[in-house]
């Protein structure tokens, strides 16, 4: 593929640069390729901002965990997992 075609500033010469190279078979191809990922970016997009909603609505109801208590868990396994890891070594 040509390194001169900028795909923000040219899509149209980057579609054919890719083309050309005979990473797709023709402009249609590529196009259906950028479209298929355009469509997982906007799915994968409205399914982290549906998980974002639900987050912020549990927390505002209240049923989150304080993050006291998550920092404290946390701690715990890491520490545990450091300790292991050193007996490990140690043998």
């Amino acid at each position: 593929m040509s390194d001169t075609a900028d795909p923000k500033n040219d899509p149209e010469a980057y579609i054919d640069a890719l083309v050309k190279s005979g990473r797709y078979e023709n402009r249609d191809a590529a196009m259906k390729e950028a479209v298929r990922l355009l469509e997982f970016k906007e799915k994968r997009l409205a399914e982290l901002n549906a998980a974002l909603d639900r987050g912020l609505a549990e927390a505002e109801a209240g049923l989150g965990t304080p993050i006291e208590e998550v920092a404290a868990e946390l701690k715990a396994k890491y520490r545990a997992m450091a300790r292991e890891q050193r007996r490990r070594a140690a043998r």
